[in-house]
């Protein structure tokens, strides 16, 4: 029985070892050696060395000067990566339609002479809650909004839109989608060198 004990006990320090050290820095430093842009979460930084931000995470933007991205289901911080999920929240869930309601306002609060039908991928949150594409739909829905706001023309704003569409995967999966952070870095950069 002793002898049983001490070979599991043996078994289970050595698996541990490898699976739980080993194979996890081999791993990892072959990434960080091969990818290490992705390794490290492909980390867009600014030109002080900050982090902005990743391409595959969203961010909260509110101000009217960017484009907004679907709602996050995270809480209680918005695009908390450490906390993905869907709301789970029904179809016909009073919640869901108040927050429907309420990013429905929020749109028509920073664009009152939009009546075009709100984009459902505004107003809805993804399945992990931190997607960070909307559809062309949503994109042209906004176009105006921040054309105005920043004070340049929409056809500006509509080039810079078609030049951060992303095509289906692979061709033929999914709809073209454009990534919301790197189109308002995007235009920050064009304000910044004067693009109208």
């Amino acid at each position: 029985m002793l002898q049983t004990f001490r070979q599991a006990a043996l078994m289970l320090i050595v698996l541990t070892v490898i699976c739980g050290g080993l194979y996890p820095a081999l791993v990892t430093g072959i990434a960080k050696t091969l990818f290490p842009n992705q390794a490290e979460g492909s980390m867009i930084k600014d030109g002080n060395g900050k982090v902005i931000g990743s391409p595959f995470i969203g961010q909260h933007f509110t101000n009217p000067t960017y484009f907004w991205g679907r709602l996050s289901a995270t809480s209680p911080v918005p695009y908390n990566s450490a906390a993905s999920s869907g709301s789970n929240l029904s179809i016909g869930s009073g919640d869901l339609m108040k927050n429907v309601q309420a990013r429905v306002d929020a749109l028509r609060l920073a664009d009152p002479n939009n009546h075009e039908p709100v984009p459902v991928d505004l107003v809805t949150a993804s399945a992990s809650g931190l997607d960070p594409h909307i559809s062309i739909a949503a994109a042209n829905y906004q176009i105006k909004r921040v054309a105005t706001a920043r004070g340049i023309s929409e056809e500006y704003v509509k080039k810079m839109v078609a030049l951060h569409t992303e095509g289906r995967t692979l061709g033929i999966l999914g709809e073209p989608v454009v990534n919301v952070l790197l189109l308002n870095l995007a235009l920050d950069r064009a304000s910044r060198e004067g693009g109208k």
